[in-house]
């Protein structure tokens, strides 16, 4: 035993070393044209793109990183937020046919730089101006980019349809009805201006796949153009669609065996955006009963994104069908603290305090997701339902009118919810069946969730599951 003492004494105990990481800020437009942000914005994304495809480097998602726009705060309070020890930031200027871009690498320890450059191109040179940046951070952090890796680009656009596409997503990422109209317009014009450009019918179809799941348009409108633009994507090589034929495949084909190869596809194929992460784990993982890798996907994104309030809201949905109550309303508290006016975190919270049996707490919620999304047929279902359960019936009652409108959209998910807080079983299940033939697509997320345990246990439950071909592992109790 002396000997075995001495030779684990001679192993060397040092902390391995720590994974490079880096969060890209967005770049300063400092054209004439302040309209030219969608421009420096793009360039920047795309920097960050590049970067996400270099082997060993941890790499902050872009939600996070634009977070940090117009505010007044030094590197090092950023990068302690982000979690990182090198920022990239920059500026771009654009005059007519020319472009400058600067770009900096800091050293968050000590504010210093690690590399500095400018670029004077043509507008035409922007791509390979990208890449040069993202070579040279890499050769500054001393890793190594592969050929697979500095051929980041899979098609490269006209520089028309390239504007047009970051038009179109820097107005839909403002997530108003305004900046969706805006922005379809835009990306419609980049597919016009360029057919073998794959990155605006992805953008397309996730747009009209945000508007059926949210009840603002029917599935038999949103869905054909889903998967056509989803399908576009693919054959132009953009892999990380198929995360959208896969939500497709579960929330309106019921097809778990075709949605299971698409999310795996989509997963191996690219580097998983947040966007495909929350996809795969609530349409798919946690439904399936898979909820700790469901929950451990979520962690993950939270980690690379730790400053987007939808990715800590579905963590927090995740976390609620692993029956994990005081996390999933600590994850909703922190997506709050980033952003008070997030609806959904809210819905989040609500449903926390609610398994919790914290009806006060859950009510004072759902009256904020209220506030901020009136429109929405789910937050108003959730409402009802907590106020029959703090004895306000008649408010309740008056509110639920609202669902039963017959112009309503999609108002079954709604009287879904409603009717499982007030533990009215057979007429949750009525709903259930009448959402499943709307193809309300949050029944899928709702599987697992333990406001549903009464209605799985019940006779109707068979019936149910047949109408969504659930697998056996998936339909029972």
């Amino acid at each position: 035993m002396g000997e075995v003492r001495a030779a684990l004494e001679q192993v060397s105990v040092k902390p391995a070393q720590e994974q490079p990481s880096i969060a890209v800020l967005p770049f300063s437009n400092m054209s004439a044209d302040k309209e030219n942000e969608y421009f420096s914005d793009g360039l920047a994304e795309e920097i960050l793109n590049s970067l996400v495809r270099i082997p060993g480097l941890k790499v902050t998602a872009r939600t996070s990183s634009f977070a940090f726009r117009g505010k007044e705060q030094d590197i090092r309070g950023i990068a302690e937020a982000l979690d990182v020890k090198t920022i990239l930031e920059g500026s771009v200027r654009k005059a007519g046919t020319r472009v400058r871009v600067t770009a900096q690498l800091i050293n968050a320890a000590d504010g210093y730089h690690l590399w500095s450059e400018r670029y004077d191109r043509e507008l035409t040179d922007v791509f390979a101006v990208q890449d040069e940046i993202a070579a040279a951070i890499a050769a500054a952090l001393k890793l190594k980019l592969s050929g697979d890796e500095a051929s980041v680009h899979r098609h490269t656009p006209t520089l028309p349809a390239y504007e047009a596409y970051l038009k179109g997503r820097y107005h839909m990422l403002k997530a108003t009805p305004d900046g969706w109209a805006r922005g379809k317009e835009f990306l419609e014009q980049a597919i016009a201006l360029d057919t073998g450009f794959g990155d605006p019918h992805a953008l397309l179809g996730g747009q009209y796949l945000l508007l059926w799941a949210n009840g603002l348009r029917p599935a038999k409108e949103m869905v054909p153009l889903i998967r056509s633009e989803a399908q576009k994507a693919v054959d132009l090589s953009f892999d990380a669609a198929r995360g959208l034929l896969g939500v497709v495949a579960t929330a309106y084909d019921y097809d778990w065996k075709a949605a299971d190869e698409q999310f795996r596809w989509a997963m191996a194929a690219t580097t998983a955006t947040s966007e495909l992460s929350m996809s795969y784990a609530t349409f798919f993982l946690a439904p399936a009963g898979r909820l700790q890798e469901a929950v451990t996907l979520m962690e993950r994104i939270v980690a690379s994104d730790p400053l987007n309030v939808p990715v800590r809201s579905n963590l927090s949905l995740c976390l609620l069908s692993a029956e994990m109550y005081d996390r999933a309303i600590q994850e909703a508290h922190k997506g709050l603290e980033i952003d008070e006016n997030f609806w959904f975190a809210y819905v989040a919270l609500a449903a926390g305090y609610l398994m919790k049996g914290m009806i006060a707490e859950a009510l004072v919620a759902a009256e904020r997701a209220h506030q901020h999304a009136p429109w929405h047929a789910r937050v108003i279902g959730l409402l009802a339902g907590l106020l029959v359960q703090a004895g306000e019936r008649s408010r309740g009652e008056a509110l639920i009118a609202q669902l039963r409108a017959p112009d309503r959209l999609v108002a079954p998910g709604g009287m879904v919810a409603y009717h499982l807080i007030c533990s009215e079983i057979d007429e949750a299940a009525d709903w259930y069946e009448k959402a499943i033939e709307q193809r309300d697509p949050i029944l899928i997320p709702w599987l697992r969730l333990p406001l549903a345990n009464q209605l799985r246990a019940s006779p109707r439950w068979p019936k149910i599951a047949a109408m969504m071909n659930l697998p056996e592992t998936m339909s029972q109790a």
